[in-house]
């Protein structure tokens, strides 16, 4: 979490009653998706968020001193059957998501600008199904997983060219990999 919260949510973390709230925002196919773990619309960041109360869920999000590729997963339940597979097909791979934390006073009025808690890419979705509703559950993946990537680029004039077309520096590559040369005498 972020160590340089705002004053308003340090306040209200030290509260005796303060109502948590977290919200998540998704990019899809059909376009951008966001929901809010509380009942009914709430307006915040320019946005209406639809309100999905306890059928939204999170994993742990891990904060640790390393430079660690950690992930999130964020589920909604009670998804009725018809709409299982729009959400599967609608799920794009390395499609940005959000997850915030908020505060809220007694009447739900947001104390301050949420904090981001996390902010990756979709990774994979899944679907248990339990008859007559499914829970969808999607897992984000740090954009510190791309660093474990293995990398398409080689040192070819077709690799070069693709990145910088009309440059020359890799154009004699493959005439001179098996080459022999003399050195000295």
């Amino acid at each position: 979490m972020s160590r340089d919260m705002q004053a308003a949510n340090l306040a209200a973390i030290g509260a005796q009653r303060v109502r948590v709230i977290a919200l998540f925002e998704g990019e899809f196919q059909g376009g951008t998706v966001r929901i809010w773990s509380g009942l009914g619309p709430l307006n915040w960041g320019g946005h209406e968020w639809a309100g999905a109360g306890t059928l939204l869920g999170f994993s742990d999000v891990d904060e640790t001193n390393g430079i660690v590729a950690s992930g999130v997963t964020i589920s909604l339940s009670g998804v009725p059957l018809d709409l299982v597979s729009i959400a599967i097909e609608e799920a794009q791979q390395n499609a940005p998501g959000t997850v915030w934390i908020g505060f809220t006073s007694e009447d739900w009025a947001l104390l301050a600008d949420p904090e981001i808690i996390f902010s990756g890419l979709l990774d994979v979705p899944s679907i248990d199904d339990a008859g007559d509703t499914c829970t969808v559950s999607i897992t984000y993946e740090s954009q510190l997983i791309d660093l474990q990537r293995a990398r398409e680029w080689r040192y070819t004039d077709e690799s070069q060219q693709a990145l910088f077309p009309g440059d020359k520096g890799f154009e004699f590559v493959t005439s001179i990999q098996n080459k022999t040369i003399t050195w000295g005498r």
